[in-house]
């Protein structure tokens, strides 16, 4: 199980954690979001001690009912904070949460990002895939629907599990056939799906595994935990170490995360647990 991000190999054969740095002021969790110069260069400086493999950044909120923004103003956030992080993290992998094909094409093209996050799974932007394509990055395809302006109004199915693998089954294929081999899945909880739902999907996860590419589990503080514990997103980092192990068991490969300390030792005694 490996992918190539910035002709590097990645071996996922034990799973890894990527950090989340979002340079927006919106963002659902109050503590991920980092603008200034300082703060971004402390949160990865520790991030990477923390043993994060990459990190991904955000310029545009994706939260239910998030504030639209133009690509110019993702592309000048991205900018600002990607000037940072080349300089004084030249060594370090960058994933980039994008669903517009425009920004994409700049990140990688101005400041040599190896992976795309795409929330939309391509849906969001017809000239995606074929950017992807063209730029040869890796590429977090993720299951949603609508936007994150009318997801939650979308959760109408029959089978939350199979609808998801179908819908990730068929995008893959696209990618394929247009030479795009460096995949990975991420089932999208939380996006167009209830809270009942998004366990459904997280326990019958192996499923996905049919799909043969890696799989990204992005369960860190979201409200699919708060809103059963009855707290709130600064509330729950427990409930986030819970279901980040049980996705460890359902085959996850990517833990995307906001504490990555917390993330990694969880993965440390998954491994433990699992080769013992």
């Amino acid at each position: 199980m490996q992918i190539k991000i910035n002709n590097q190999l990645i071996d996922l054969s034990q799973p890894r954690v990527m950090g989340i740095v979002n340079v927006t002021p919106d963002s659902f969790y109050p503590g991920s979001r980092f603008q200034k110069e300082k703060s971004i260069v402390r949160i990865i400086e520790k991030m990477q001690l923390e043993g994060a493999f990459m990190i991904d950044v955000g310029a545009y909120s994706t939260r239910p009912g998030a504030e639209f923004i133009s690509a110019e103003h993702e592309i000048e956030r991205l900018s600002a904070a990607l000037e940072i992080i080349v300089k004084r993290f030249p060594d370090l992998p960058v994933s980039v949460d994008t669903f517009r094909a425009q920004v994409a094409r700049h990140v990688v093209r101005e400041f040599g990002v190896g992976m795309i996050n795409d929330v939309g799974g391509g849906t969001l932007d017809v000239e995606m895939f074929e950017t992807i394509a063209d730029l040869q990055v890796a590429y977090v395809l993720m299951h949603m629907r609508g936007t994150p302006q009318n997801m939650q109004t979308l959760t109408g199915y029959d089978n939350v599990t199979s609808e998801v693998l179908g819908f990730l089954q068929k995008r893959i294929a696209q990618l394929h056939l247009l030479g795009v081999n460096d995949v990975v899945a991420d089932p999208g909880y939380g996006f167009a799906k209830t809270v009942e739902q998004n366990y459904r999907l997280l326990r019958e996860m192996p499923v996905l595994k049919e799909l043969n590419v890696p799989l990204l589990a992005g369960l860190s503080r979201k409200s699919m935990i708060y809103k059963v514990l009855a707290n709130n997103a600064e509330e729950a980092l427990n409930g986030t170490t819970a279901l980040n192990i049980l996705a460890l068991c359902n085959g996850a490969a990517i833990l995307r995360v906001h504490d990555v300390k917390e993330a990694v030792e969880a993965v440390k005694l998954f491994e433990m647990y699992k080769t013992s």
